[in-house]
């Protein structure tokens, strides 16, 4: 099978997910057609998934495939943006097409789930990666940042830390080939829920907010830093999923819940919602009362 044949195999697999409102020209083309909302302004992330770095390879395709699409959504949903389209592109060592179909599947999946089409991609030889590129809109001037906590906000997260890297620390992700075999912290890992609902909720509410992907510390010192406050936490108010421990929900990341300031309690946002600490003036975090590393993943080390 030639790489044509493949894209038309994915594209089978994607049936309609690769349109959708204001998609004028999807796959097929050079490159894709999309209308812009009037007064909006476009928000951007990219996400390069590294087999054995980001998604255990041995792992089911449908599996790896809805936890990629979701986890690069999440960027969207912590600058509080309405998702608006997706690319995807993948590099395999060697040509599997049942493989491949597998995972397109999984990102039709997550693409209805999350109500984003795939509007084009690219295949290449190379190391098994999937990069995606989403792209959405937010009202001019509307968008979610790091940088606006003040000292008196008080810090959320939204629903609770630690399932995904609990089950990571477990070391039996690579034996999971479908969503109904999956347990409760595996489906945490597989099948994170990015808080798009809840991120555009936030506008004008929160005043800075971040989505937990490298460990609540790691994330939360990102919004000290580029807003230059400290933050106060209390490790009995972190809600911690059930079978993770509190390491975990600090430091373990892959939880892609959002994590953000606000001067005023919220109102309902879609999800439930935990107030962990306050920003106060200064640099750093504090945990209990004690100054904390902030421990988490990184690429680099």
């Amino acid at each position: 099978m030639n790489e044509f044949a493949l894209i038309a195999e994915i594209l089978e697999a994607l049936a309609e997910t690769t349109a959708g409102p204001g998609v004028r020209v999807g796959p097929g083309d050079d490159a894709s057609v999309t209308s812009v909302e009037a007064d909006a302004e476009l928000i951007s992330s990219i996400d390069a998934l590294v087999a054995d770095v980001h998604f255990p390879a041995a792992a089911g395709a449908e599996l790896i495939g809805y936890r990629a699409l979701m986890v690069s959504l999440s960027d969207l949903a912590a600058m509080g943006a309405r998702p608006g389209l997706a690319l995807v592109a993948l590099t395999l060592s060697e040509l599997d097409v049942g493989w491949v179909r597998e995972l397109a599947r999984g990102m039709a999946r997550a693409a209805r789930d999350a109500g984003v089409p795939i509007v084009g991609g690219n295949i290449a030889r190379g190391p098994l990666t999937i990069t995606v590129s989403v792209h959405g809109w937010s009202p001019r001037g509307t968008a979610l940042l790091r940088s606006g906590a003040q000292p008196g906000d008080q810090i959320y997260l939204t629903g609770s830390l630690g399932g995904a890297a609990a089950a990571l620390a477990r070391g039996d992700l690579g034996a999971c080939t479908d969503a109904g075999g999956l347990d409760a912290l595996q489906r945490r890992y597989f099948l994170p829920q990015p808080r798009l609902v809840a991120g555009m909720a936030l506008r004008g509410v929160a005043s800075s907010a971040i989505d937990v992907s490298d460990g609540l510390l790691q994330d939360l010192a990102h919004v000290c830093a580029a807003s230059a406050v400290a933050a106060e936490i209390h490790s009995a108010q972190i809600p911690v999923t059930a079978g993770a421990e509190l390491s975990h929900a600090l430091s373990g990341g892959d939880d892609y819940e959002l994590c953000f300031t606000s001067a005023r309690v919220p109102g309902d946002i879609g999800v439930a919602v935990t107030r962990i600490g306050s920003i106060v003036a200064g640099s750093g975090i504090s945990l209990d009362g004690r100054p904390v590393s902030a421990a988490g993943y990184q690429h680099f080390q």
